[in-house]
């Protein structure tokens, strides 16, 4: 017998049985279904199983939180049901069937950005170790001199000397550190159009020359576009056809451009492949897909994404720099977590790409940084408060620690959301500290990782309020939850499932008196 063989059993039954199983599948910590119909699945006995720590429904699958010994009961479970598991692509697709419109597209852009992630993480982290040697001055080091002259700010303030500025070792670290972060960031049109290739099922060596096409060295660098005077670009930076010319812009570290350009690419290669016989198709297949792309890119779909990203940027920039920045810090902190439920936080991963871009640093990162340590906080009180409960602490106590790293649907799903206040009290907690970042204008150098270790991505001028920003991030939910539950506010779901056992309880004692 497996070891989760009676705990699958019930499993398959409380889910619908055989028959209301379109496809299976499973990830780190989660069996994912995708059912026929979910009204069908009985949660909250699903809930009262043993091995699942919690349930919940996203991007069209129906997942059953497990832990690490997810692998050994997904085995269990596909021995007992009978049921071939399947891939996660394979599983992804037959989900669509239960999703909307607006939820297909936010699914798509996870699917884009999650594969791109990693080189981004480690780029911001690459980029604020430069700032720390190349840009933190220390006043121990002495008054900077350039050409035998002192060097004051505009504010008449000294400049003092940087590490870059005193050691030739960690110059030349900070000199070799700008390849990396040149080939992540300026590059990073690359990475997205392969991406896009990679999640259509188009040829991905396409995507990868139509991404190059985009940050060629043959192009005017995307940074040096406003400095540049127009005369010079129509001048030098022009394909000129005799009757028309075309300016030869490059869309180095643009998102928006870059998503557009792969997209077309992957749908005219997906048209031309139905159209033009397997016998040619090696031949005209990528020929009439890639250069009718390049052209695109260059002329119509380029410049409109360029535009969109800058509105996008300009648009969020307003809200996080404007009169009523507060307030935006405090919508956008206390909703995050909400995004994250319905899967629009993906979004964000476009924008963030996009401020660093155009404004040189995200000050969204932060806030979601910090949204992410506060449903952490919120769950880690509930644990607090049922430490002695063995279930309730083998869900809490390990959804805690993910969050605090970044990952929070564990925490979201298999408690905050269950029992409502903490969830409310995380809300609270992460608005007041988006309120704080956006007040003290706290900046990221890109993406990083998420909850505490986000400290690493910030702009070292902001690392010291950004540390006072997580206490308060940390110890406001976690009160918040702890009150809320000793007043009794936002609990009654928790409370329903208390009193039930009660009730039957008081039936059965009643009974035993007759």
């Amino acid at each position: 017998m497996g070891k989760f063989e009676k705990e699958a059993k019930v499993l398959l039954d409380a889910i619908g049985g055989k028959e209301n199983v379109s496809a299976v599948t499973h990830c780190a910590t989660r069996m994912r279904f995708v059912l026929i119909d979910e009204k069908k699945a009985d949660v909250k006995a699903i809930e009262e199983i043993g091995a699942v720590k919690g349930t919940f429904t996203n991007a069209g699958q129906f997942q059953v939180i497990i832990g690490n010994d997810v692998p050994i009961f997904y085995n269990d479970f596909t021995a007992v049901s009978g049921i071939e598991g399947v891939s996660k692509e394979a599983a992804k697709a037959a989900a669509k069937i239960n999703q909307n419109a607006v939820q297909r597209v936010m699914t798509m852009l996870a699917e884009i950005f999650t594969p791109i992630i990693p080189a981004i993480i480690v780029g911001g982290l690459i980029l604020g170790f430069r700032n720390i040697l190349e840009g933190v001055q220390i006043q121990a080091f002495g008054q900077k001199v350039v050409d035998g002259v002192l060097q004051f700010t505009k504010d008449g303030e000294p400049i003092y000397k940087t590490i870059v500025d005193v050691s030739k070792f960690w110059a030349g670290v900070n000199h070799f550190l700008w390849l990396p972060g040149e080939a992540i960031f300026q590059f990073l049109p690359v990475g997205i159009v392969w991406s896009v290739s990679r999640k259509m099922g188009t040829s991905q060596i396409l995507g990868i020359v139509l991404g190059i096409c985009l940050v060629s060295p043959q192009l005017l660098n995307a940074y040096l576009v406003a400095g540049t005077p127009q005369s010079e670009i129509a001048k030098n930076w022009v394909w000129d056809f005799g009757f028309f010319t075309v300016q030869r812009i490059g869309y180095q570290a643009q998102v928006i451009p870059a998503l557009l350009a792969g997209l077309s690419l992957s749908y005219l290669e997906i048209f031309w492949r139905k159209r033009i016989p397997e016998v040619v198709s090696m031949i005209f297949v990528p020929f009439l897909s890639l250069l009718p792309a390049i052209i695109l890119a260059h002329t119509v779909l380029g410049p409109i994404g360029w535009t969109l990203g800058q509105w996008l940027s300009t648009i969020v920039l307003a809200g996080l720099t404007g009169p009523v920045k507060w307030l935006f810090g405090a919508v956008f902190g206390a909703l995050y977590a909400p995004f994250v439920i319905t899967g629009l936080h993906h979004m964000t991963n476009a924008i963030d790409s996009q401020l660093v871009a155009d404004a040189g640093g995200t000050g969204l990162w932060p806030m979601i940084a910090l949204s992410n340590i506060a449903q952490g906080s919120a769950v880690f009180a509930y644990y607090w408060m049922n430490r002695h409960n063995e279930k309730e602490a083998q869900i809490a106590l390990p959804a805690t620690i993910s969050a605090y790293l970044g990952v929070t649907e564990p925490a979201l799903f298999g408690v905050n959301v269950k029992y409502i206040y903490p969830f409310v009290a995380g809300m609270m907690g992460s608005s007041i500290a988006g309120l704080l970042s956006v007040s003290f204008n706290v900046k990221a150098n890109a993406i990083g990782v998420g909850g505490l270790p986000g400290i690493l991505s910030i702009q070292p001028k902001y690392m010291l309020a950004f540390a006072a920003i997580m206490l308060v991030a940390i110890a406001v939910p976690f009160v918040l939850t702890m009150l809320f539950r000793r007043l009794g506010l936002f609990t009654k779901v928790e409370d329903e499932a208390v009193k039930a056992p009660q009730a039957e309880d008081l039936t059965e004692a009643k009974n035993l008196r007759l």
